[in-house]
Parts: C-alpha cells; sequence; structure tokens
C-alpha cells in the first residue's frame, strides 16, 4: 500500500515491484481532493451520454403509462384506430390494428402488447443512430492511430452478457466503434475459442489483401478482450450468475479461455502469430474496472490489477499531467516493470489508456448515482440473440446472448430467460427476445438466407421454453439487418408462431 502511495505522488521517476494483491486496495490520499471534475475526467461526453441514456429510458418509460391510459377505453367504439393513433403519436410505434381489437369476449392482451412495444422500442431506438462518436479522438488523436502506435491492429472484446455490461465500449470503457472489429457477449464472456480463431484469421486476411487496418508486415498485434463482472455491493448474490457470483471462478475461467485462445493461434498458424489478451473486471454497482495488466511475459494474475476507482480518489488532486503521470506509474508497478521499459510500452499505455477513460464514467456514477447504482441487481428490459447489437447501449437495456443456434447458446438463453422471469414476473409481464440477424446485401442470396435462421432460431427459443411461450410469459420476434446497419426489416413469424413484431416508425 505504501508503494501504491508512492506511485500515485512520485512521478514518472517511481519504480515498485507489484504487489501480491490488486490496487482496490489503494487509500484515498490524505489530502483533501480539490472541488470539481477529476483532471482526465471527461465531463463533457459524460453529460451527452445522460442526455442519451435520459432519451433512451424515457421512451421505454413511456411504454406502461400509454398503456394502463388506452386499457379503460378498450372497448369504446373505434378504439382500435384510437389505440393506434396514440401509439404511433406516444411512442412512435405503428401497431397493426388488428393487435389493437378488442371485445367484451376477447379483451386486449396487454401483457403480449407490452412485450410488441418494448421490442418495438428497441428497434426504433437501434434505427435512431446515436452518436457513438465521442470518444473518437483522445488528446486530439484519432483513437484508431493511438492503439496501432500501441502495437495492436484490432480490438475483439467478449464481455458476460449480462445486462450491467450493456453500456460497456460506450459508457464503461469509452472507446470508439472504429477500434472494435468485434464484440460478442456470452454468458461468464465464456467464447467459443475456435470462433474467435476465425475472428482473428478474417482480420489476418484482409490485412494481407486490402492492407487494412494496416499493412500485414507491421508489428502489431490483434488483441483479444475478456470481460468478467463482479458487484462490490452483494459479492454473493449479484456477481457473475454464470460463475453463481463468485468473482474468482468468473475471473479465473476467463482468464483460462484467453490463454487458451492464444494456445489455439500459435498452435494453429505458429509462433509468429501470436495475438495479445487482456482481462478486464467491471463492479456493475460503480461502473469501476479492474485491468489485469500483463507483466514482460504477457502473463495477467487474477489477484494482481489496476483499480480505476482506487486511481481515480489517488490522483483527484493533482494536475491533468501529474494524474497521467501516476496511472502509467501505477500500470508500471502493477506490471513489475520501470515506467520506461520499452518492451511492455505499448500494453501498458493501453491499460492506462482505458483506466483514463473510465474516470468519465466513475466520475459520473458518482454525481448522478452518489457513487453506486440504486439497482445492483438485473432490470433488463429484453433478451437479444443472435448477433449482437451495439448501436444501442446503456446498462441494464438488454440481455445479449450471442448465437448461431439455440443448441450452441443454451446456456446463456436459459440464464437470460432465468434472469429476467425473475425480474419482469413481478410485475406479471412476459420476456420479450428478439432475434437480431445481419446479412451483407452484397452477397447474393444472403437476405433470404438470414430471415431462414431468424425463423428457426426464434421457433427454437419458443420451442425450448415452451410453457413459458403457451402461458403468454415469452414474447419473440425477429428482424434482418444489413451489415452496415443501414436497414432493420421485422420478419414475419406468423407462419409459425405469434405475431410479427411492430413496424418502426421513422
Amino acid at each position: 500500500l505504501h508503494a501504491a502511495r508512492r506511485a500515485a505522488a512520485a512521478g514518472p521517476r517511481f519504480r515498485a515491484r507489484p504487489q501480491p494483491r490488486g490496487w482496490d486496495a489503494l487509500p484515498a490520499l490524505t489530502q483533501e481532493r480539490t472541488a470539481g471534475r477529476h483532471p482526465l475526467a471527461d465531463h463533457a461526453a459524460s453529460l451527452a451520454l445522460r442526455r442519451r441514456a435520459e432519451e433512451i429510458e424515457a421512451s421505454f418509460g413511456a411504454i406502461a403509462p400509454t398503456l394502463q391510459a388506452l386499457a379503460p377505453r378498450q372497448f369504446a367504439p373505434g378504439f382500435a384506430d384510437e389505440a393506434a393513433a396514440t401509439l404511433h403519436a406516444k411512442l412512435q410505434l405503428e401497431i397493426p390494428r388488428k393487435a389493437l381489437a378488442a371485445s367484451w369476449t376477447a379483451p386486449l392482451d396487454l401483457r403480449g402488447l407490452h412485450a410488441r412495444c418494448v421490442l418495438g422500442t428497441f428497434c426504433r431506438l437501434i434505427a435512431h443512430a446515436f452518436d457513438r462518436g465521442l470518444a473518437q479522438f483522445s488528446d486530439g488523436e484519432p483513437a484508431d492511430a493511438l492503439i496501432r502506435r500501441w502495437g495492436f491492429h484490432a480490438i475483439d472484446i467478449t464481455p458476460c452478457a449480462d445486462g450491467r455490461l450493456s453500456g460497456l465500449t460506450d459508457y464503461i470503457l469509452r472507446v470508439p466503434p472504429s477500434i472494435i472489429a468485434f464484440r460478442e457477449s456470452h454468458a461468464g464472456a465464456m467464447f467459443d475459442v475456435a470462433h474467435a480463431v476465425r475472428h482473428w484469421e478474417s482480420v489476418e486476411l484482409r490485412r494481407w489483401r486490402d492492407g487494412w487496418p494496416n499493412a500485414a508486415e507491421a508489428r502489431t498485434r490483434f488483441l483479444k478482450i475478456g470481460v468478467y463482472h463482479l458487484s462490490s455491493v452483494a459479492p454473493g448474490h449479484e456477481g457473475c450468475a454464470a460463475h453463481g457470483s463468485d468473482d474468482t471462478r468468473a475471473a479465473g475461467a476467463l482468464l483460462e479461455r484467453l490463454d487458451q485462445l492464444a494456445q489455439a493461434v500459435r498452435a494453429l498458424h505458429g509462433p509468429d502469430a501470436a495475438i495479445a489478451t487482456l482481462l478486464i473486471g467491471v463492479d456493475t454497482d460503480t461502473d469501476a474496472i479492474r485491468v489485469h495488466v500483463p507483466d514482460a511475459a504477457g502473463r495477467m494474475d487474477i489477484g494482481r490489477y489496476a483499480d480505476s476507482r482506487a486511481l481515480y480518489d489517488a490522483t483527484a488532486h493533482l494536475s491533468r499531467d501529474g494524474a497521467k503521470d501516476a496511472i502509467r506509474d501505477a500500470v508500471a508497478a502493477c506490471a513489475g516493470v520501470p515506467a520506461d521499459d520499452t518492451a511492455t510500452e505499448g500494453m501498458r499505455w493501453f491499460c492506462g489508456y482505458l483506466l483514463k477513460n473510465n474516470f468519465g464514467q466513475v466520475e459520473a456514477v458518482r454525481d448522478w448515482h452518489q457513487g453506486r447504482y440504486a439497482d445492483a441487481g438485473h432490470t433488463e428490459r429484453l433478451i437479444v440473440v443472435g448477433d449482437p447489437v451495439d448501436d444501442l447501449q446503456l446498462r441494464n437495456l438488454a440481455f445479449q446472448a450471442q448465437m448461431q443456434t439455440v443448441e450452441e447458446g443454451a446456456a446463456d438463453l436459459d440464464v437470460g430467460i432465468r434472469i429476467l422471469r425473475a425480474h419482469h414476473a413481478a410485475y406479471g409481464l412476459p420476456v420479450p427476445v428478439l432475434v437480431h440477424i445481419r446479412f451483407d446485401p452484397r452477397i447474393p442470396g444472403a437476405a433470404d438466407a438470414a430471415a431462414q435462421r431468424a425463423r428457426r432460431l426464434a421457433a427454437a427459443v419458443t420451442a425450448r421454453h415452451g410453457e413459458l411461450a403457451a402461458r403468454g410469459d415469452l414474447c419473440v420476434a425477429a428482424v434482418l439487418r444489413a451489415a452496415d446497419g443501414s436497414v432493420l426489416s421485422p420478419i414475419d413469424l406468423t407462419a409459425s408462431h405469434g405475431d410479427a413484431p411492430p413496424e418502426v416508425h421513422r
């Protein structure tokens, strides 16, 4: 701990050995923090992200009051037309009038309608195309140029499917989409190694053929990041459900999976094809991160990390340059190398970049949530299966389970259903599930193949949880998405089960 204090105060000359435990034990310095903002926290970006969060929350928050106001009038003459107009005006959704017809013998299915509105609102907000370029520059330099300078040409990131990580890249890490080549969520972040190898191969093929994102002969590496999560408020109950809320199990299993991927790439393509890996933990109560900084040999330890909240407190009184130097020294100490070690410089600077970025989120949670979110648990609105949705990010918005088939992703789906049932059942609401499938319109027949896959996946989800579906406790919809995100088309599932999702008014 004394070494940690010196790391924050001594400046760039500090050289320390790594501590046996994490930097979360770092106490605040005795000097009182200067009133106001941390010198490295981007308050303007935090305000923009807060406005986005409020818009998203308001959109979902309008659903229940709108339906509650309509419910007493459902038997009135002309109700279907009135309801359709109201839903269009209040929620910007186009609900077919036949879905709004009611009689005293067949009252309106308000539970199912609520699920349809949740799914439709999610799709409408995807089509909104929020500005995600807030983090495109770091200290005036493009982020993609910076990561290449630090020795990386592409980043593949796998967080846990838990909805509390739904804002991982935009809010928690604050990195722009331009530096993320792939992002897929899995329960416990337990990605498929063979699938991750194919991600690496696709990036390297494009480097050889097109020289993108840089030339194949450039001495940069592919970086795979795994993100687990923990709870500081209720560590034994609100941690990762896939690992029984055991932080050690969650971090250890993911570190083992990252090591397996690195071994697989070397075994298949030789030692010159080595990739870099990084393990990150997120405290879902504060959005602070643990960065498990690799040592000089590239090894990580689940008990050795730099903690952003501790570093935030320890550096808040410093100047901007002083805070940067303190972060660099703390990261170097965590890696067990001198702060001027050239061999590890790129990875260490990248770790410092993530820690610095996260300061803005730590401060935002402090300012707007009294330092910790009021809801330590799950309040997700829906489950997304199939291909990932990155465009729309917000904590606890959606549980994302990426899969090609239900058999492949059964464990992820079941975890998501269990989590959302526990939350939705208290309100008597069904669980909305959106099957989201991307296709490349440049490939002949890709749209038809994607539609078939969407229908198969939707049918398999319904069949796997048939009892819930039969009781009306599960609502499944499907959409197709062009690879560039320009087209979002609902899939008619009425031939197999259920209704088609509502069309989005643009």
